[in-house]
């Protein structure tokens, strides 16, 4: 029953979220308007990147296709490629060089800090005020600056703009179409209701643009977190810098196809958002400027991903429970209640930005099998977080895919299986036994949880193995 009430709590956290979607969705914030060409800001441009062969050409495409004057506008490729990537990145920065764009390759032969320590690199060489951020796997509308930087220009104690992803790639498969439906949740509600009611939110590390003064009073990039978009979006709100999230601009970027990749962001994600609980729980806490319900909503965001060891004891509680029936009727209520909140969400996140939702929400249940895999790797993740400071960042392979078109098999970038893979399929093993024991005990409340759990280890199991194969031919 702990475990059911702590995740009631993330649960109620979730309620509250929509809640204030529901109060503050029809809040506008029309464009204000550009100065005359003669008196825009410059502004830079980062693509950090390593090892993006595929998509680099794709994405250079669209940053030389933004609407700003090319005199205002600077460009900044930060590889830390150790393959072909450099090659095709230097060719490409002098074809568009020969047209007249300002465009910088800065190559690091030794990834120190990795992501964050390649944008404080570019940093400290940027002549911008601006600067506009954009991850290798991203086009851009042309119009994006446009629709941003006129709000840093209109607010001087706006720290940053962030913009919604959209998706190259969400038809491509049900693991794409799952992705899609997750972050169209974060972008549309979650995002929405936060930034509108004055709560803390993040900058998502890509299609957004920061105000170059305000990442340098927050700190600069830092690296001790292997989710240095989150921990400087915190930061700088803490210093007093605040936060414009516009849902009617933007970007396309494409989800990984591959179980083992997505697998590997997640892991990433989770131990860099429990690397900064541990580094900004305090100076939240402490802090004059935030109120008790900024505090608390800001802890609940950063400790989100503690749900999932929540998840895994669930599922390691099921055998004995099945054997041991607990005395507890009201249990099957609440666990009901707290599974019932997130197909909300996701229902909502649908229903506003889509005609065709009714269609799309019917993925769900691949959604919620990922989540139930996903247990035992976040779990790792967590203690990885909570032990180490810092770490390597593993990128997401990306490979040119568009809508059902493109290919990842044969590509240099396959990911095969990890060590967590035993876990899952142990786990996998051990929720089927636990359905079984259910279904002969007739404890038909335990055995949806049992499948989902069966399910879940199954899908990443299975999956990673056949597409680790079929990557090899």
């Amino acid at each position: 029953m702990a475990v059911l009430a702590v995740l009631a709590i993330y649960a109620t956290h979730i309620v509250v979220l929509i809640a204030l979607y529901f109060k503050h969705r029809n809040d506008s914030k029309p464009v204000p308007p550009l100065p005359p060409e003669p008196e825009l800001p410059v502004v830079t441009v980062q693509i950090p990147l390593r090892n993006e062969q595929y998509v680099v050409q794709r994405v250079l495409e669209a940053i030389a296709a933004l609407n700003w004057p090319r005199n205002r506008l600077e460009i900044q490729v930060l590889d830390d490629s150790d393959d072909e990537t450099t090659f095709l990145v230097q060719t490409e920065c002098d074809r568009l060089r020969a047209q007249g764009y300002a465009i910088t390759l800065l190559h690091r032969t030794h990834p120190i800090g990795y992501k964050a320590g390649a944008l404080a690199a570019g940093l400290q060489q940027a002549h911008g005020e601006i600067i506009a951020l954009f991850d290798a796997d991203f086009c851009p509308e042309s119009d994006f600056l446009q629709n941003t930087v006129p709000y840093l220009l209109a607010d001087p104690e706006l720290g940053m703009v962030q913009a919604r992803w959209s998706h190259l790639n969400a038809e491509y498969s049900p693991i794409t179409r799952a992705q899609a439906l997750a972050l169209d949740a974060h972008f549309a509600i979650e995002h929405i209701a936060r930034n509108r009611s004055g709560l803390l939110m993040n900058f998502n590390g890509t299609a957004g643009i920061w105000r170059k003064k305000a990442i340098e009073d927050a700190g600069g990039w830092q690296c001790d977190t292997v989710a240095e978009d989150l921990d400087l979006s915190y930061r700088a709100q803490l210093r007093g810098w605040r936060i414009c999230y516009l849902p009617n601009v933007a970007a396309a970027a494409e989800l990984p196809p591959l179980v083992a990749a997505f697998k590997q962001q997640q892991y990433r994600w989770a131990k860099g958002a429990v690397q900064c609980l541990r580094k900004l729980a305090k100076p939240i806490v402490r802090s004059p400027r935030l109120s008790l319900a900024q505090k608390i909503m800001a802890l609940l965001h950063l400790s989100g991903y503690f749900t999932q060891p929540l998840f895994l004891a669930l599922m390691i509680l099921l055998l004995p429970m099945s054997l041991y029936p607990p005395s507890l009727p009201a249990m099957s209520g609440v666990l009901g209640a707290i599974i019932a909140v997130p197909p909300l969400l996701y229902l909502l996140g649908q229903m506003a930005l889509y005609q065709d939702w009714p269609q799309r929400i019917l993925v769900y249940p691949v959604l919620m099998a990922l989540g139930m895999g996903l247990a035992w790797s976040n779990t790792l993740a967590l203690l990885d977080g909570l032990t180490h400071w810092g770490g390597p960042f593993h990128r997401t392979p990306k490979f040119h895919l568009q809508a059902r078109t493109g290919r990842w098999r044969y590509t240099r970038y396959g990911l095969k299986p990890d060590r967590s893979t035993l876990g899952e399929m142990l786990l996998g093993l051990y929720a089927l036994a636990s359905a079984w024991q259910a279904l002969l005990g007739g404890q038909a409340e335990l055995l949806p949880l049992a499948c989902i759990a069966a399910s879940g280890e199954a899908l990443m199991v299975g999956t990673t193995l056949l597409q680790a194969r079929a990557a090899q031919g």
